[in-house]
């Protein structure tokens, strides 16, 4: 689903409208006019406005406009219209407390292109505030709790960016869990399925004490764990989409 085929954005307009909207056969902004069944005269007002900004809004790029007016609930919707610009990233740490842990690595993939910043060489403010320069919607596993604050407090940089937490996007499923577990559940295959958050911070003190190969073993986990967040919200979305959109109206492509 593409944001331009949603209407919840519009003031007043839920998902009830939104079905019937689509069931006329309305399932873009192109189709819309203000003599739909079921819509009334304010009502029209409201999701021609949503749609003439949400045109702009796609025209400039702009994600945060939409991450403003969807419901929190509805955020994986921004997905496929802006997947050019999704960051997946995940931290590893020395512990869950960022007053008394730190970060080890960072992940972020992006365009086909996967980086890993290490603490004592290339992890620090600067190089993360580049990272997600190019970043218009971020997408993270448990990040709104963890990862993003644990980044903002241990660096002072600001992460307020439209974001798709796939924890709360895969529990709309049903599907509970940590992220291995999910994938899993999806059918994901792991190269390192015997490491987990904790064999990752026995990896780390393994790398400070010089032992060889222990963090590369570390970077390679963290990789695995953000680039697999890739398909898991493309399979996430596209359950949702399911879940969603009335059999008797698909969406155009």
């Amino acid at each position: 689903m593409r944001v331009e085929n949603s209407f919840l954005g519009a003031e007043g307009i839920g998902e009830t409208i939104e079905r019937r909207l689509w069931k006329q056969g309305i399932t873009h902004w192109t189709e819309f006019d203000d003599s739909c069944e079921g819509v009334g005269p304010t009502r029209a007002e409201r999701i021609e406005a949503f749609i003439e900004q949400g045109e702009h809004a796609i025209e400039a790029d702009d994600v945060s406009y939409f991450d403003e007016v969807f419901p929190t609930g509805a955020r994986w919707r921004l997905y496929e219209s802006f997947r050019e610009q999704a960051c997946f990233f995940d931290i590893e740490t020395t512990g869950l407390d960022h007053h008394t842990s730190v970060v080890t690595t960072v992940s972020l993939y992006q365009d086909g292109q996967t980086r890993t910043l290490v603490r004592g060489d290339d992890l620090t403010a600067e190089e993360l505030t580049a990272a997600f320069a190019d970043a218009g919607l971020l997408v993270t596993f448990n990040g709104a709790r963890f990862d993003i604050p644990f980044l903002e407090h241990s660096f002072g940089i600001d992460l307020d960016f439209p974001h798709i937490d796939l924890m709360p996007t895969c529990r709309k499923l049903g599907l509970s869990g940590g992220l291995s577990e999910i994938e899993r559940t999806l059918g994901i295959e792991r190269e390192l399925p015997d490491v987990d958050g904790r064999e990752a911070v026995r990896l780390w003190h393994e790398h400070e004490r010089g032992v060889d190969g222990s963090l590369e073993r570390l970077i390679e986990y963290n990789r695995e764990d953000t680039e697999n967040m890739v398909p898991v919200l493309e399979q996430t979305v596209d359950a949702l989409d399911q879940q969603v959109v009335p059999d008797d109206c698909p969406l155009p492509e």
